[in-house]
């Protein structure tokens, strides 16, 4: 075995029974993370010789060994100083006894029945690591124990009837001060104390004071010389007259910052991996139990457990070292740290595995979008030790709607669907409950042809008419997008979300312009509508927030011959709320461009009649909102006339959309409104069916 070869794991069992013996050694040999070395003793008394000699790593004790059981000897190995891990293992019917374990040490407790192969190498790893951590702590306590015999408290005297404290010029130095610097008022305390402190710190005082505590005890920071905080420990013990009351408390100050610090680190350390610096399973596994309790609670709290587990990982250690290798993990989590937000928790659990909990959820396609995103930027090669890497992962999915009452559980779904997606050819994600897996896949699966139909020019446009209501002529077409998906045309408050969130938007916003003008200029060329007409397209705030939208709003007028006014650019309120500076720039520059432009959907946001006079504005679009029957009708209806005339005295042109009615139509007429669209003129049309549009009289 070479040095960069971690050595195998060297186990004990204790058990009676041979063919028990002969299934754990297979379960052993079919670890996929871990090698082992099995040493099995069937015999109580040679078992505890055995683990009194300290040979082995760990050990498995089965609980019945004939007149003496296994508790009995994880006692006996425990008085004997065994700080190794011990896993007691019990048949199906031994009750209470996992209780009765863990109060003697034991690491862990397994049902024979219930153990398979990664069961028991993950069981004998969490035991090895909680070991070491128990190790590490001991070690530590026992220095500062050491170093505190040996330090020179500052001592105290509180005179509580003369309200007087006596500081010892050690008191004084802990905190950096001469000894003439200080009184003897008890605020020369209370005030150097951290403001988050002083209530606990009174607190403990007045409890011993009357009577409450046996002594006083309080940890808490002071301020020194240097106004930096340092943490104390303060002890105390009254002195009572013969009625009982305190009149007097001494006690001493220790100096506890070094402890508190190390206790700090060694508290990081034990929830935290060393490689990456990412919380490790405790820790996960600890503010995963904290998002199941509050889903309990409210269930609208959804959050989802990602399993990842790099592809082909073991590759990069054997062709390039454990060195590389360790140094892409480190970039992998630095990746996935980056990428996430700062709510959610990334761990590394073990080996090339990450897990993620994704708290705050929406809808399950935020965890399917996240594990796609993930395994998007891992696409990107690391650059390590002069190499280029490619990696991939798998991805598992669990989700909190599967109601789950154990972390233990959302973690291991979340595995399996992780070995799932592996199995199914790696570099995917899977998703555990059923149900959802196949919304999110629907949901995703749309994205996915959306893309794919702009690729294969699976997009058609619908024009529907805008007409004049003084005189009933047809004045334009709003150009409105359609998917035409195996036969089925998908409307675009379907495509718009999906294409907003993708990004998917833009090439669809140019293609929306570019096709609708070259439509325009086909009908012009063919003697329909006498050049008469224009064509009016809707921009989503992502395109009009593009810095060259301009140079291709004219690239496109050029390339169709159309003229700059025939063109209406229509843009919603959202935009005007989110982006008003930027917004307005571009409208100034696409104003001067020549286009007309509109304002669609007035009245659905927030935004009034007195600030459109920073929009070039040509037209308002009024929102079919406040085509109200009935009623409500005349209130609204003078809602209507306001705007209109507000928009007139601000020289625009005022359109109202989706007329239904004949009532409806002449309402809006006698309103002096001046253009309308809407199923009551004509639903959207295909460009072949404008020519017999135009040709047919348009009902006044």
């Amino acid at each position: 075995m070479s040095e960069l070869e971690p050595r195998a794991i060297r186990v004990l069992l204790v058990e009676d029974d041979e063919d028990d013996y002969i299934l754990t050694r297979e379960l052993l040999a079919d670890s996929r993370r871990s090698q082992f070395e099995l040493d099995w003793i069937s015999n109580f008394d040679e078992a505890l010789t055995a683990i009194c000699r300290f040979n082995h790593d760990l050990y498995l004790v089965d609980y019945r060994l004939g007149e003496r059981d296994g508790l009995e000897l994880l006692r006996r190995a425990k008085s004997n100083g065994c700080n190794a891990p011990l896993i007691l293992l019990t048949g199906q019917g031994d009750g209470d006894v996992d209780v009765a374990a863990m109060r003697a040490g034991a690491a862990d407790y397994l049902v024979k029945g219930d153990i398979d192969a990664q069961l028991l190498e993950r069981s004998i790893r969490y035991s090895l690591e909680q070991s070491r951590t128990l190790h590490a702590l001991r070690e530590s306590e026992e220095r500062y124990a050491l170093s505190a015999r040996g330090a020179n408290d500052g001592l105290w005297v509180w005179d509580l009837t003369r309200a007087e404290v006596y500081y010892s010029p050690r008191w004084k130095s802990m905190l950096g001060y001469a000894d003439d610097a200080i009184g003897n008022s008890p605020d020369e305390w209370m005030s150097r104390v951290h403001p988050d402190d002083v209530e606990l710190l009174r607190g403990a005082i007045d409890l011993h004071v009357h009577g409450d505590t046996p002594h006083f005890e309080s940890e808490h920071r002071m301020r020194g010389r240097n106004d930096e905080y340092r943490w104390m420990l303060s002890r105390g013990l009254a002195v009572r007259d013969a009625n009982g009351n305190a009149t007097r408390i001494a006690g001493s100050q220790t100096d506890i910052t070094e402890r508190k610090l190390a206790v700090e680190r060694l508290t990081h350390d034990a929830f935290h991996d060393a490689l990456t610096q990412l919380p490790n399973r405790a820790l996960f596994m600890d503010r995963l139990q904290r998002a199941l309790e509050t889903h309990r609670r409210r269930a609208t709290a959804r959050f989802a457990v990602l399993f990842l587990d790099l592809d082909r990982f073991k590759i990069v250690n054997d062709s390039l070292g454990h060195v590389l290798g360790d140094e892409l993990l480190i970039g992998v989590a630095q990746r996935l740290s980056e990428m996430l937000r700062t709510s959610d928790t990334v761990a590394r659990i073990g080996g090339d595995e990450f897990t993620i909990l994704l708290e705050g959820l929406d809808h399950i396609t935020d965890a399917v979008r996240t594990a796609r995103r993930i395994q998007e930027e891992l696409l990107v090669p690391f650059r390590i030790g002069g190499h280029e890497i490619f990696t991939t992962a798998s991805i598992g999915i669990a989700l909190s709607t599967t109601r789950y009452d154990r972390p233990e559980d959302v973690l291991r779904d979340a595995d399996i669907a992780m070995y799932r997606a592996k199995s199914r050819g790696k570099a995917r994600h899977e998703v555990f409950d059923t149900a959802m897996h196949e919304r999110a896949v629907k949901m995703l699966q749309f994205e996915t042809d959306l893309r794919r139909a702009v690729e294969r020019d699976e997009l058609r446009l619908l024009y529907q008419p805008i007409v004049s209501l003084r005189d009933g002529t047809l004045v334009g077409f709003e150009a409105l997008v359609r998917w035409d998906r195996g036969g089925e045309l998908i409307r675009a408050d379907e495509i718009i979300p999906v294409a907003e969130e993708t990004g998917l938007i833009l090439p669809i916003g140019r293609w929306v312009l570019t096709e609708a003008l070259r439509q325009l200029a086909a009908w012009d060329a063919a003697g329909i509508g006498g050049g008469r007409i224009d064509i009016h397209v809707n921009l989503s705030p992502k395109q009009l927030l593009q810095p060259n939208l301009v140079e291709q709003v004219t690239s496109a007028l050029a390339a169709s011959g159309i003229a700059a006014q025939r063109l209406h650019l229509e843009v919603t309120e959202s935009v005007l709320i989110e982006s008003a500076e930027a917004a307005a720039a571009l409208l100034r520059d696409l104003k001067a461009a020549g286009v007309c432009l509109s304002l669609d959907d007035f009245g659905t946001g927030y935004s009034s009649l007195s600030s459109l006079r920073q929009f070039p504005f040509d037209m308002l679009k009024i929102d079919r909102s406040f085509l109200i029957d009935g009623g409500e009708s005349a209130r609204t209806d003078e809602i209507v006339r306001t705007v209109s005339s507000l928009a007139g005295i601000l020289g625009m042109n005022v359109t109202i959309e989706g007329l239904e009615t004949h009532e409806q139509t002449e309402r809006m007429r006698e309103l002096s409104i001046e253009f309308a669209q809407g199923f009551y003129f004509a639903r959207p049309v295909r460009a072949e069916e404008v020519a017999a549009l135009l040709s047919a009289k348009v009902e006044n």
